[in-house]
């Protein structure tokens, strides 16, 4: 089923002083927040703007809602709604569009965007539905926020970091560039001290990718010698069966194993040795 996309918060909220004489008003009681409302936080301080706004100047504009029940459900305009809750208002303006749960979730989307009302994780969580509740593929959720593929897949790879990064992009401790750093990172453990340090320092993204770039470094170190002490108890283990020091040169794609002798006596000691334990398991 094709998606309708990329139609714009504008096509379906009234701009001209026509259309909003045109709007319905009813009962504020009769209204519900919207269920896909992608933000979660609201600033405080503007809701706050608003509302002195609405107080001075009244509402100017409607909000945009969809049927519900008995009632209606909000599709943009949730600021608007509260901020007259706040006022005491009994009564709202409305515009009333048949909307699907996709096409209010998209709108709601947009309208944040294109406000700058959302934060990066909060505007990934709803990429991530619009995807995995609706289908949309990340191709239609570019073309229906205006934004490029490769944005909104980095947006969301963000929802791949742990819980507690992810808090703290919400809170403006870390910012997107930081994350890309920190993404970088194999393990949740290595991320978290990565990000703590970060905040802790207050580093630039340069810092933080310079940052990132050496904690890899020292991961791929760790497993250097990881490696080396597997090695080294094979060579103890040879050392022991033959009774001389073993060497064994490990390489990505072949290796070798250096046996000493010192004498033709010990060279046919170890040969017994090895012969017979092929003769045993053979």
């Amino acid at each position: 089923m094709e998606k309708r996309l990329g139609k714009g918060i504008e096509a379906l909220i009234p701009d001209t002083f026509e259309q909003r004489e045109a709007a319905k008003t009813v009962p504020t009681s009769k209204i519900i927040p919207n269920r896909f409302q992608p933000r979660k936080k609201f600033d405080e301080q503007k809701l706050k703007e608003l509302v002195e706004s609405i107080r001075e100047k009244g509402v100017i504009q409607p909000v945009l809602v969809r049927p519900h029940g008995n009632g209606y459900e909000l599709i943009a305009g949730e600021r608007r709604f509260r901020a007259m809750k706040e006022l005491g208002y009994t009564d709202i303006p409305i515009i009333i569009k048949e909307v699907t749960d996709a096409d209010s979730l998209e709108l709601s989307l947009i309208e944040n965007i294109q406000r700058e009302e959302l934060n990066v994780i909060e505007e990934a969580q709803a990429y991530k539905r619009l995807n995995e509740e609706f289908n949309f593929s990340q191709d239609q959720i570019s073309k229906a926020v205006g934004k490029d593929k490769s944005t909104v897949s980095n947006t969301l790879r963000l929802l791949t970091l742990p819980l507690v990064i992810q808090k703290f992009i919400e809170g403006n401790s870390l910012t997107t560039g930081h994350a890309k750093a920190i993404l970088s990172l194999s393990s949740d453990g290595e991320k978290i001290k990565c990000a703590k340090k970060i905040i802790a320092g207050g580093l630039s993204v340069r810092q933080a990718e310079e940052l990132a770039k050496a904690a890899g470094a020292r991961k791929a170190e760790r497993l250097s010698t990881q490696k080396d002490s597997n090695i080294q108890a094979v060579e103890e283990k040879l050392q022991h069966a033959l009774g001389t020091r073993v060497r064994i040169t490990h390489g990505k794609k072949r290796g070798k194993i250096e046996i000493e002798y010192f004498s033709s006596e010990d060279l046919e000691r170890i040969t017994q040795i090895v012969t017979k334990e092929r003769a045993v398991q053979g």
